[in-house]
């Protein structure tokens, strides 16, 4: 399964990572502040390179587990500004889940919800998902927001459910089914 490549959107175009695209994937994974609620430490030059590799092949979905990733490049510039990830989570159950990050220069404009409604958009109208989810450490005020610009309705708080970077983390789960879509 794949979308229709690219995705365009008012400001945006989500399209496929290239090798060229390495530059502002590092910008933005190796940004302590971008990583600041992510399972990853920042990133190094190797790390990303590797990162990258991974989300040029996941140009389209081939089963259950596997991750979608676009590019989100603004319109007017072309210049690589965040990075949007759909997982199919479940194919029984016709279950993805949405993830994002974004320059932390390019935060604050709209951009990760206009890029996240497209991808949206993708996961139920391309794609055929049932349910999408969307989980964030409970403290990430800027993706909580994001997710209930969406439409997005909290489902669960997971209190101290993760040990991650050496604190115990709590969780937040969103979601949204396709009737709700339309």
């Amino acid at each position: 399964m794949k979308p229709h490549w690219p995705v365009e959107t008012e400001r945006l175009v989500l399209r496929p990572f290239t090798v060229g695209d390495f530059d502002g994937v590092y910008r933005m994974q190796s940004d302590a502040a971008a990583a600041r609620w992510l399972y990853n430490e920042p990133r190094t030059r190797d790390e990303t390179r590797g990162l990258l590799e991974r989300k040029i092949a996941g140009a389209e979905l081939g089963g259950e587990g596997d991750w979608l990733s676009a590019a989100a490049v603004r319109r007017d510039d072309g210049r690589l500004i965040g990075d949007l990830s759909l997982q199919w989570a479940s194919e029984q159950h016709g279950t993805g889940e949405i993830g994002f990050i974004f320059d932390p220069a390019e935060q604050g404009r709209g951009y990760a919800t206009e890029a996240a409604r497209a991808f949206l958009r993708v996961a139920f109208e391309d794609l055929g998902f049932h349910r999408v989810i969307g989980r964030t450490e409970a403290r990430n005020a800027a993706s909580v927001r994001v997710l209930e610009k969406l439409g997005m309705r909290r489902e669960a708080l997971l209190v101290e459910n993760e040990w991650v970077k050496g604190e115990w983390q709590s969780e937040v789960v969103y979601a949204i089914l396709d009737r709700e879509w339309h």
